[in-house]
């Protein structure tokens, strides 16, 4: 329906305002909206990683052209991000991604409470260590796969919890999920062409993931001037508490 195609404009829009800024939360934000609507988690979950394929690509043009990437950590984030978005994708279409919902909660908090520790004692950041990227990429995709969204909760808070630039760790996380998209999109539609995902309901997305990609590829430019000009101590302070914020939400519907 066209109206549901207006509705994703708008949360497409600002999912990719908040995502494309602080490096996180489009994911989540557009799969708790599909969730609302009764859509299944793996359907919300192939429909977000769709929509990440073409935000992902605007995002990581406007952090690129603001010089806010590392090329070396795009690299191995992204590396990491498909093997770990694939894997995620196959363990989705066999078992019920709830069982590992806890298990991300307890790790935005803990990252969201190192972060803004970090914040509140100006700490400046420091030469971030190569050897670790690659895992979290794979961490990351694999928990972003499962729940819809999570690479960037997992992989900037890391990486802001590690001390790196925020915003060159906020920009390099945003180019690097386009390639996590991509693939966990393909591991997606293979699964449903081989038989080993029997899915209803994905084909009646079509309206609302044109709107999600709509809004996000509009706001892509925008955000990408926020990180570039935003100080990094507000910056550090509002990924913190968004950090948080995400792990109480999430952690409250847990107990419902």
């Amino acid at each position: 329906m066209t109206s549901d195609f207006w509705l994703f404009v708008a949360v497409g829009f600002a999912a990719q305002i908040v995502d494309g800024a602080l490096g996180m939360a489009y994911g989540v934000i557009c799969t708790t909206v599909l969730l609302s609507f009764g859509v299944s988690p793996a359907n919300a979950s192939a429909a977000v990683h769709a929509a990440k394929v073409f935000t992902g690509a605007a995002s990581g043009v406007s952090h690129i052209l603001y010089k806010n990437i590392d090329w070396r950590l795009l690299g191995l984030l992204s590396a990491g991000g498909v093997i770990g978005g694939v894997a995620g994708a196959y363990l989705l279409t066999s078992v019920p991604g709830n069982a590992v919902k806890p298990y991300v909660v307890g790790w935005l908090f803990l990252m969201g409470l190192l972060i803004l520790y970090r914040a509140w004692r100006q700490t400046r950041p420091k030469v971030f260590s190569w050897r670790t990227p690659f895992p979290l990429g794979l961490v990351g995709g694999f928990f972003d796969a499962i729940g819809g969204g999570g690479w960037g909760p997992v992989v900037t808070s890391s990486l802001l919890g590690a001390g790196a630039d925020p915003r060159k760790a906020i920009g390099t996380t945003n180019a690097a999920e386009m390639f996590m998209a991509i693939a966990t999109s393909v591991a997606f539609l293979t699964s449903l062409l081989t038989g080993h995902w029997q899915t209803a309901g994905l084909a009646s997305l079509g309206w609302s993931l044109a709107g999600l990609i709509g809004g996000g590829i509009v706001a892509a430019p925008l955000a990408g001037w926020m990180t570039k000009h935003l100080p990094v101590r507000l910056l550090t302070w509002i990924v913190g508490f968004l950090v948080v914020g995400l792990a109480v939400w999430q952690g409250v519907g847990l107990l419902k």
